[in-house]
């Protein structure tokens, strides 16, 4: 064996080994959460007490977390939908609409990924005291449209760089006009996507806790009633089963648009190399032959 092939896998083994304990020192805090989420005891300690039920059947009957619940699914909703459109519209216009202007509204709908919480929060704060919305849940949804955004954006400009220029040309020079080959030619061919991109949306806004400390009134969102039951020490089982609740769903949803957004891309695939070539007949016409 060379000492190239040797160095090379020992490098795939300290590799290995990074990757593991990365993976470990990420998503072993979390599962901590299941685990003591069904342990007969207040207290986050080991040893276990026992295996029971009783967290998460005190969930059901909470007025405040049905609330804040409700509050949450549906600012989601709206912040996904206007982030979603959103995306749809910077993407497209940055990629077929060969405008200084767009590539520039393009590149700042994605620096609120680069920039603090915290400095987001109070920036939004200071802006919908001015304008008169004040702490509200329309004022909730607007920061989670601009803390999503960044997402859509991203996901649909990929998809949109995927679909073939020629389909959009082809359709332009077929007399297509500029938004009738949007609305009939790109956006289905980009549904997958879209789909994708709405419920990452959807997951961003729902967990998002930063941004809506600053602007949540009197109608807290869900992040915001876990954060103030954790003052309690009685409360923290409960807030596990509600925690490992909330992970099973977004697990399931982010797996969902990942799926989704992988289909997608694949639906799109290149044109064969091999294709076969037409031959002319005696009178003048194409007939195609397989090879």
């Amino acid at each position: 064996m060379s000492a190239a092939r040797i160095d090379a896998t020992q490098g795939g083994r300290w590799l290995g080994a990074y990757v593991l304990v990365y993976l470990v020192f990420l998503y072993l805090p979390i599962s901590l959460i299941p685990l003591f989420s069904f342990n007969d005891s207040i207290q986050a300690a080991f040893p276990l007490q026992g295996f029971t039920f009783e967290w998460y059947t005190t969930l059901s009957g909470n007025s405040a977390l049905s609330g804040a619940l409700a509050n949450s699914l549906v600012i989601g909703a709206i912040a996904a939908t206007g982030a979603t459109l959103c995306g749809i519209t910077v993407s497209y216009m940055d990629l077929f609409g060969r405008s200084p202007l767009a590539f520039t509204i393009s590149a700042i709908a994605r620096l609120p990924i680069l920039i603090p919480g915290v400095i987001v929060g109070i920036s939004l704060l200071i802006l919908v005291n001015l304008i008169g919305f004040g702490p509200s849940r329309t004022a909730i949804v607007l920061g989670h449209i601009l803390v999503a955004l960044p997402t859509t954006v991203v996901i649909m400009k990929s998809r949109f760089a995927a679909i073939p220029k020629t389909i959009h040309e082809a359709a332009l020079d077929l007399g297509a006009s500029d938004w009738t080959t949007f609305r009939r030619v790109m956006l289905p061919l980009s549904l997958p996507a879209i789909v994708s991109a709405f419920m990452l949306a959807f997951l961003i806004s729902f967990d998002e806790f930063i941004v809506a400390f600053f602007l949540a009134g009197t109608e807290p969102t869900l992040p915001l009633y876990i954060w103030s039951q954790l003052r309690f020490p009685k409360s923290l089982p409960t807030v596990m089963a509600l925690g490992t609740a909330i992970l099973a769903v977004s697990f399931v949803i982010a797996a969902i648009a990942e799926i989704l957004r992988h289909r997608g891309l694949a639906a799109q695939r290149p044109v064969p190399a091999n294709l076969p070539k037409p031959e002319e007949t005696e009178r003048g016409e194409l007939q195609w032959h397989s090879t």
